[in-house]
């Protein structure tokens, strides 16, 4: 199986664990029992931590932002 390993524990005592509903192949790890997709995409920690940053910016930018209100719609 292309020496695939589990990417939490490491170990490459893997077994394939059907599909996902993308029609991905699925493992199972038989050392921890994590299931993973061989070729997922990872982000790195730089990515995570900008992505955490972006969103906190924006909660607290809407803790600051007046609420919009409907205005009545006016007569014809």
């Amino acid at each position: 199986m292309n020496n695939l390993g589990c990417p939490r524990c490491g170990v490459l005592h893997i077994k394939r664990n059907g599909h996902t509903h993308y029609g991905k192949q699925n493992y199972r790890c038989k050392a921890c029992g994590r299931q993973f997709v061989a070729d997922s995409q990872h982000i790195t920690e730089a990515e995570r931590e900008l992505v955490k940053k972006l969103l906190l910016e924006r909660i607290s930018l809407g803790r600051h932002l007046p609420r919009l209100r409907r205005e009545p719609a006016l007569p014809c």
